[in-house]
């Protein structure tokens, strides 16, 4: 009993190592996770005090129990089954199949890092780049939704930087879960992504068992009654304009959706507009021919240039923020109304009788989301240079400008006037277009560049559905 073992010495370190991570998981891990559970609890105790949209059980529950839920959900399996025999593949094949695409689409949500990490890195990062205002908020009608409903804010997507201002500013009332394309699916900004509660989406996908899986996780959700944030538009504006809503996310909230139930479904409208969209020029780029697009090499020595003319800027005190960003806040706009002033029940029409009833759901709420964009400096600017091709001065600019805005107040049209001075105003959308050289100064006589006709255009067309 008193003898000894020689062994190679690689593997009495191989030893070491598997003692050294058994202990560790038998010892640290365990205390580790109770304390950082006790400070997520914490966390939700404070939050929980303050917000208006209570989190929800179902956005707290461990990611693995959502992922068995979703894979064996009755209609997911009758998917899988149907799958399986039309490509004639074995059941269990088809079934990893769907488990790859539940755990890409799960979420793993996070309130400690929601709550201390990721808004206070939203805030400082909102700040840094723009003036955020707050315009316009319809308290009374939003203090009056019923706390057991699913709320989903519905917005026009201008900016990447819709998802960080939109979860900044609504902080204070509930966690918002995003549905983000895959672009985003690169580490480690996946699991950051996760962690703030947002889920994955294949827009592109047509495969009928993905399209299953995926509106099964938000028919979970949204009877969970997850708080959400959704854009109608499928993707970020190219020249501007708003552009005709998608109906697939929408239909899949919709077609289990009961108005007779115990949980209504509501959706506030949110309109945001920039003075500047940080990737104007890149999304201008999309309408230009497939053989003007600079290569990845020369997009990224672009980022890096506008990077470091910024960065050496804020070292010499030159620098200026992207000028104003504005948020508003319309009516909310209840399902449950929705569907009993019409007299129909979604679970009770075929697929293209609610399909149609769908489109016209989406059209009114992209159109209330349009009425509440809100009108900043840039966007009046761009709209009274839009159609001048001979320049005018700075006193003609101010004249023209205020008829705009004359016209946009009689059609009842949000307007942010920083400092409520609207000559300061123009001035500041002047400004903002004469650094990036979009305007020039020649002879006294301010115009707009030419070559940069699309730009002033993008700018412009933010409000242009406020003349229709």
């Amino acid at each position: 009993m008193t003898g000894y073992i020689e062994v190679p010495v690689a593997l009495f370190i191989l030893l070491i190592v598997f003692a050294a991570v058994a202990t560790l998981d038998r010892l640290l891990v365990p205390s580790v996770r109770w304390f950082v559970r006790r400070r997520v609890n914490r966390v939700l105790e404070e939050v929980s005090e303050h917000l208006q949209l209570k989190i929800e059980p179902f956005k707290l529950t461990k990611r693995e129990v959502l992922i068995d839920r979703l894979m064996y959900d009755k209609e997911v399996i009758e998917a899988a089954e149907a799958h399986a025999v039309e490509q004639n593949m074995p059941r269990e094949v088809v079934m990893a199949k769907i488990e790859r695409y539940a755990r890409e689409i799960v979420p793993a949500f996070n309130a400690y890092f929601y709550f201390r990490i990721g808004t206070w890195l939203a805030r400082k990062v909102a700040r840094l780049l723009y003036r955020v205002r707050l315009g316009s908020v319809d308290n009374e009608n939003l203090s009056s939704i019923d706390p057991k409903s699913t709320v989903v804010f519905v917005m026009n997507h201008r900016s990447n930087m819709d998802y960080v201002l939109v979860g900044y500013l609504a902080a204070s009332q509930t966690a918002l879960s995003y549905a983000v394309g895959e672009w985003a699916r690169v580490w480690p900004l996946q699991a950051l992504i996760r962690s703030m509660g947002a889920y994955f989406v294949r827009r592109r996908s047509r495969k009928p068992l993905y399209r299953c899986v995926l509106s099964r996780y938000i028919h979970m959700a949204t009877e969970g009654g997850v708080t959400q944030a959704m854009f109608p538009e499928g993707g970020l504006t190219r020249d501007g304009l708003l552009r005709e809503p998608k109906k697939g996310l929408l239909d899949y909230m919709l077609r289990s959706f009961d108005p007779d139930g115990e949980r209504d479904l509501v959706f506030v409208p949110v309109g945001l507009n920039y003075d500047r969209v940080l990737e104007d020029r890149t999304l201008l780029l999309d309408l230009e021919p497939q053989g003007n697009r600079p290569s990845t090499a020369q997009a990224v020595g672009t980022t890096f240039r506008f990077v470091a003319r910024n960065m050496s800027q804020m070292l010499l005190g030159r620098w200026h923020r992207f000028g104003y960003v504005c948020v508003n806040f319309g009516a909310p706009i209840s399902m449950r109304e929705h569907w009993k002033k019409k007299r129909l029940r979604p679970d009770q029409l075929s697929e293209e009788e609610r399909f149609v009833e769908v489109g016209v759901i989406a059209e009114e709420l992209m159109s209330e989301v349009g009425a509440v964009i809100p009108v900043v400096p840039v966007s009046v600017v761009a709209r009274v240079f839009e159609n001048d091709g001979k320049g005018m001065t700075e006193f003609e600019l101010k004249a023209a400008s205020q008829q705009v805005l004359h016209e946009l107040e009689s059609r009842g049209v949000p307007i942010y006037i920083p400092r409520e001075d609207r000559e300061y105003a123009i001035l500041v959308g002047l400004r903002m277009l004469t650094l990036r050289h979009v305007v020039v100064e020649r002879g006294g006589l301010l115009s707009p560049v030419p070559e940069e006709k699309e730009l002033l255009d993008y700018y412009a067309n933010s409000i242009a559905h406020h003349f229709e």
